[in-house]
């Protein structure tokens, strides 16, 4: 939009009566929109905080307990760090089946419903 907020020539008007979407301020300060981010930064920022702590203590454990991450358990090649450092890729596959069995109850119907509001129903 130019600075007298008129459309650029040529810019897609819909037809006179049509549905014309909200706004961004309109669908950011919708009560639908701040529950459904609200619910999102719910489980997404712990589960974040919690994982880059776990790699976090991860890297310094290698970094300055290299002893510790050394030691072989039951008199095996395995070791602690080699354990820690598989357990990486198994939280990330488990945080992320669980995110997608959350979104899948309980946030993208909800997220669809809004767009749907929004758009009018249109795709």
């Amino acid at each position: 939009m130019t600075a007298d907020h008129r459309p650029p020539a040529g810019a897609h008007r819909p037809p006179a009566g049509a549905h014309r979407p909200p706004g961004f301020d309109e669908v950011r300060d919708s009560a639908e929109f701040v529950a459904l981010r609200r619910s999102f930064r719910r489980v997404v920022f712990p589960t974040t905080a919690g994982f880059l702590a776990w790699y976090a203590l991860y890297v310094l454990l290698a970094a300055y307990a290299p002893d510790l991450m050394g030691t072989r358990l039951g008199g095996s090649t395995i070791t602690i760090g080699l354990l820690m450092g598989l357990g990486q890729f198994v939280t990330t596959f488990a945080i992320t089946m669980a995110y997608r069995r959350w979104a899948d109850r309980r946030f993208d119907a909800r997220a669809e419903a809004l767009r749907e509001q929004i758009t009018g129903g249109a795709r």
